[in-house]
């Protein structure tokens, strides 16, 4: 190859994709084929596009989740299992002018962390919810948790997820739009290059409320993998979430300013 084509090749008009700056330079620890990578690079970039690096605080608590902060170039504070929701309504209501997330996964989120999800939402409080969704407890063993599908093997339900002992899969993304506090409430997800383009659109849109002081919480489900937990290869997993994942949590807008679709 030629140097002027070379030269042609790397030219700012044929730039296809770059890091995000808001981006760490730390190696990524999460399992090979976790939609978290994608999921942080979809939210840096959008807050990078915003024009908000200097202004935007993130919330990470306990579980896979924790380790946003390590690649996240933004402030970022850790929380309590649980208890971003409530961290985050703190330094929004002290700090106004900030543009204030939280990035969660199923088990912080929904089991633990119930309380403080519902009654921010309830509240309406100005901001942004992340929340991972992979039907399963990864950092800690791949327990079964509210998210977990009926007859889903996990580590503490071997033979499947029962409903009729167990209980039935919380959709708490459902629930809380439901409720008069929240103003858009999605699901998408970040499997494939189309899924990410949507998630992304997604997230620019829950954060833009937030910076146009809409009335209410935006909250993000992305619904992803674990492939770890699964016992999957990652293509195998992907596939396994397309199949049985999605048909009981669709994607797409379940609330947009403010009115149930």
């Amino acid at each position: 190859m030629s140097d002027i084509a070379i030269v042609d090749i790397i030219k700012p008009e044929n730039l296809v994709y770059e890091k995000t700056k808001l981006m760490t330079d730390k190696t990524l620890s999460y399992c090979p084929g976790c939609g978290h990578g994608t999921a942080h690079r979809l939210m840096m970039e959008v807050v990078g596009e915003l024009g908000q690096e200097n202004d935007t605080v993130g919330v990470a608590p306990v579980g896979c989740s924790v380790l946003a902060y390590e690649f996240m170039n933004v402030d970022m504070q850790e929380a309590a299992h649980g208890r971003a929701p409530a961290v985050a309504t703190a330094i929004k209501r002290l700090w106004p002018g900030k543009m204030v997330f939280t990035y969660q996964g199923d088990g912080d989120l929904a089991a633990i962390g119930t309380a403080e999800t519902i009654h921010a939402c309830n509240r309406g409080e100005q901001i942004v919810i992340v929340f991972i969704n992979n039907g399963i407890y990864g950092m800690t063993g791949g327990q079964m948790a509210p998210t977990t599908l009926p007859q889903m093997k996990t580590s503490t339900s071997p033979y499947g997820r029962d409903i009729q002992t167990m209980g039935n899969p919380l959709k708490i993304t459902e629930l809380v739009a439901q409720l008069p506090g929240t103003y858009y409430v999605t699901r998408q997800s970040v499997q494939s290059p189309a899924a990410a383009r949507k998630a992304k659109r997604a997230i620019k849109k829950a954060f833009q409320n937030q910076l146009d002081g809409k009335p209410g919480l935006s909250f993000v489900e992305i619904v992803s993998n674990c492939n770890s937990g699964w016992k999957m290869e990652p293509v195998q997993s992907n596939e396994w979430m397309e199949e049985n994942m999605f048909p009981y949590y669709q994607l797409g807008d379940i609330k947009v300013d403010g009115k149930l679709l």
